[in-house]
């Protein structure tokens, strides 16, 4: 989650640097207000555990709770890599008939 929300402030912030005129009628933001506002919101995201500590905690147990399930899936797909198909199992096509 915290990846996403990275990347889409790079994202965002490149965005902003484009020469790319905008519509007219149109408030804009140049990029140093824009990054001054991301500075203070980050500041601003980091004192929220200081203000609402029961946030805080779902949140660290939410992001246990979806570590424990990716190590799992990632457990299993391995499992399923690793497993040697047996020689009689055959895989069907919906559009090739077996040759006879």
């Amino acid at each position: 989650m915290g990846f996403l929300i990275r990347t889409s402030f790079w994202f965002s912030l490149v965005l902003l640097f484009l020469p790319i005129a905008p519509e007219e009628g149109t408030e804009t933001v140049s990029p140093l207000a824009a990054l001054v506002a991301a500075r203070d919101a980050i500041g601003d995201v980091s004192g929220m555990c200081e203000r609402e500590p029961q946030v805080c905690e779902t949140g660290r147990a939410a992001l246990a709770t979806i570590g424990v399930k990716a190590r799992e899936s990632a457990r299993i797909a391995y499992q399923m890599l690793e497993d040697e198909p047996a020689e009689n199992d055959a895989i069907t096509t919906g559009g090739v008939k077996p040759a006879d």
